[in-house]
């Protein structure tokens, strides 16, 4: 029997600290995804939920976006994994009357972890302008207030539709359709908060915005650089393939401020050695560099390489790539003091690091958030780029670039055309498929849409999934600009904190989860998604819905649409909604690499879209070629007395979602109001272990932000640096901190100050 849903909201500022953990996943992790899954689930349900977690005959995990092996375990998931099932797959259930119990403002007040505890929404719910409390409201009726309100604005861009990376490929192309039918490319999305910068880098330098290689490359490779990454707790299936990289002969490297456990040792719970033996040591060089550093680093080992006798190889360089002599001039010119003041780093051990790289052949990078969330971000990454050009390590099997991402679909979402400045060749293919003119003007992104909500020019805002008030930056200032919002519409699962940040009027769709299953007219229906290695593969949900009133995704995109639009659209939305196999015909005529897309996706494993740099080394870039960048040597600058904040995840967590109160790895229990401070740093700033603290960022407007009572956790931070949760401290976060070209937040750089706690 699964656990009822907790009534009171537990304290979040006491936790209790431990010793950090140095090995992850093993028996404990198998032990902690059984016991949420049955405190969710029940026994049963569990059973027959997990042995479907990303099988070619079941549904993909609606955690990471991590790619399935050629032939899968028996328990294809990690322990988050488990807990996202767990969450999607509960027996608890919102109804009706919860909402009749609790007003708005009440929910307001709890949070975000309790929320999302209650479980899984079953029917539509209106709050109308002036009212206390959401009640029930019927599909033709919700459809028609969205209708409404958008035919009422003065122009289309007056709406912005959101997309959370777990939208399908189906539901993403038609939603995306219906809001440039409108006529609107106000399409902001997830991306644009996480790998924005590695888009926008890889898009300028090699000509195509995705990670070059495939699992196999890795099992290939020599020397695999891990950068700004905790696979351990974002992506722990990761891990499976660092393990067999090693014993294929691989070396690891770990490039971050923080040491992680899922770097330093893996116990596979898949195997004997790793449930009862020690593990494998993953990661044979650690660089704990200072936060912002890496540009700075990647630029010494290009240097060290240029300078090396073959480290070059010039064959690859004259044949295929352009501005290689603007980069080398720079990257010899690159003063040694920069770089060690950037990186908090000893020379030798970057010495120690540019010899493992002249001593492979075949070499990845993978990289997340650590690298993408900085104002410098952009050039970081193109500086990864010149460092893998250098050796031919591009195109090739075992080397490439590896972005890794987070949402299970959102690689997908924007192959599907999610994105706010699409290609004119995309709205071409598109206008030509359906018989209209779509809009060219560039939309607006996550950030712009915050700001346009704010400015009165955006007054509907329509999110399909995801927790946009808990994602993204400057809470207060995003919670300001959604209230000034004349109806703000959330397609939803589950409870979050955007559903109490509303709007004038305001509206919860139900949907279907991945677990569910999805039944039309037309028969059992199942979606795809896009890992981040450019697989493609189907998606089947088995469990009986929550409630009769869900609909899927797919059918809420149609039905709106159809109510928009109005019956004189020539779009066929009830067919699409009926059979999603008539979404893919459409598809697989607007979007390369997705031809025969109903034949190919019935494939075991689905199918692989094309990529030229890995492919055949061919570089849809300005030049025809993969770029070399010239990238001045930038790091972040901290005044004396101050820190510089990262936030981060704990173990309990994926992005917003909150599974429970501990960060077992780093030795943290029982609350989330911690920041983690180097002893050195602590002991400068007077900062005593266990202590508690307000943290306030500072930004140039001089606006005042404040976290207000956090404990102080000694910890091996590199020095300079500090580290805390997000949501809650996404508060420090300025709206107009933001990475240079991508506009991605900076909430790898916030500079902090410590002052008396004000919260207790």
């Amino acid at each position: 029997m699964a656990k009822q849903a907790p009534q009171s909201d537990p304290a979040q500022d006491a936790p209790e600290v431990g010793a950090p953990k140095h090995a992850a996943a093993g028996l404990t992790a198998v032990a902690k995804s059984l016991q949420m899954a049955g405190e969710q689930m029940g026994a049963r349900r569990t059973l027959a939920t997990l042995r479907k977690v990303n099988q070619p005959d079941g549904f993909d995990c609606p955690g990471c976006a991590w790619p399935e092996p050629g032939k899968t375990h028996t328990a294809e998931f990690c322990e988050n994994g488990a807990k996202a099932v767990a969450e999607e797959a509960t027996e608890r259930r919102i109804t009706a009357e919860f909402f009749a119990a609790h007003p708005v403002a009440e929910l307001a007040e709890r949070s975000g972890y309790w929320l999302g505890q209650q479980g899984r929404l079953t029917a539509p719910m209106l709050l109308e302008e002036g009212a206390t409390h959401y009640t029930p409201v019927s599909w033709e009726r919700a459809f028609s207030i969205v209708a409404d309100e958008l035919k009422a604005l003065d122009t289309p861009d007056g709406a912005a539709f959101y997309t959370s990376g777990r939208t399908s490929n189906e539901a993403a192309f038609a939603y995306q359709l219906f809001a440039r039918q409108l006529g609107t490319n106000n399409l902001p999305d997830c991306s644009n908060m996480c790998h924005e910068s590695s888009g926008s880098a890889l898009t300028e330098t090699l000509g195509v915005g995705k990670g070059s290689v495939h699992l196999k490359d890795l099992y290939q490779a020599d020397l695999i650089i891990v950068a700004g990454q905790n696979p351990g707790t974002n992506h722990p299936r990761m891990l499976s393939a660092l393990e067999r990289a090693k014993r294929a002969g691989a070396k690891v490297v770990s490039v971050n401020p923080l040491p992680e456990a899922g770097l330093e040792r893996f116990k596979n719970p898949q195997n004997a050695r790793g449930l009862v033996g020690a593990g494998t040591k993953l990661t044979d060089l650690f660089l704990q560099i200072r936060l912002g550093g890496d540009l700075a680093l990647f630029r010494a080992l290009n240097q060290l390489v240029l300078a090396a006798d073959g480290g070059v190889d010039h064959a690859f360089i004259a044949e295929h790539c352009h501005g290689f002599e603007e980069f080398a001039a720079e990257a010899a010119a690159t003063e040694r003091a920069e770089v060690l003041a950037a990186t908090g780093l000893p020379w030798e051990q970057i010495e120690e690091l540019a010899a493992l790289v002249l001593a492979s052949e075949k070499i990845i990078v993978c990289w997340a958030m650590g690298l993408t969330q900085h104002k410098h971000s952009v050039p970081t990454i193109r500086e990864v780029v010149n460092f893998l050009l250098l050796r031919g390590n591009v195109g090739r099997p075992g080397a490439g670039v590896c972005p890794v991402r987070g949402h299970s679909n959102v690689q997908g979402d924007r192959t599907m055309g999610i994105f706010e400045r699409p290609s004119a060749a995309f709205l071409d293919a598109l206008g030509k498929e359906f018989g209209f003119e779509p809009p060219r003007e560039h939309g607006l992104d996550s950030v712009d849409t915050i700001r346009a909500m704010r400015d009165g020019r955006v007054k509907v805002f329509f999110a399909m999934g995801g927790n946009f008030v808990a994602a993204t930056p400057d809470t207060d200032a995003t919670e300001a600009a959604m209230r000034s919002c004349r109806l703000t519409v959330h397609v939803s699962t589950k409870l979050n904190r955007s559903h109490v940040v509303t709007g004038a009027r305001a509206l919860i769709l139900p949907t279907l989860g991945r677990t569910d299953r999805d039944r039309t007219a037309a028969g059992q229906q199942f979606v795809t998604v896009e890992d981040s290695m450019s697989m493609v593969h189907s998606s089947r949900g088995g469990l009986r819905p929550p409630s009769e009133q869900l609909l899927s995704e797919v059918a809420i995109v149609c039905r709106l649409a159809r109510a928009a639009l109005g019956p004189q659209n020539p779009v066929p939305w009830e067919e699409f909604a009926e059979d999603y196999d008539t979404v893919r015909d459409r598809i697989s005529r607007v979007v390369p690499g997705f031809e025969d897309f109903n034949e190919k996706v019935r494939r075991p494993g689905g199918f692989v879209l094309p990529h030229g740099p890995r492919d055949r080394r061919a570089f849809p870039t300005a030049t025809g070629k993969a770029n070399f960048t010239v990238n001045p040597l930038t790091a972040p600058e901290v005044p004396a007395g101050r820190l510089l904040l990262q936030t981060l995840r704990s173990h309990d967590q994926y992005n917003t979602t909150v599974y429970g109160l501990d960060d077992r790895y780093r030795g943290i229990t029982g609350g989330r109001r911690v920041v983690l401070v180097n002893p050195a740093d602590a002991a400068e700033l007077g900062l005593a272990d266990g202590a508690y603290t307000d943290l306030v960022s500072e930004w140039q407007d001089g606006v005042e932000r404040r976290a207000a009572h956090f404990k102080v956790v000694h910890y091996p931070v590199a020095r300079g640096g500090a580290a805390a949760y997000y949501p809650e401290t996404n508060v420090l976060v300025p709206l107009d901190s933001t990475a240079d070209i991508s506009n991605t937040p900076t909430s790898k750089a916030v500079v902090i100050r410590f002052e008396p706690d004000s919260g207790s």
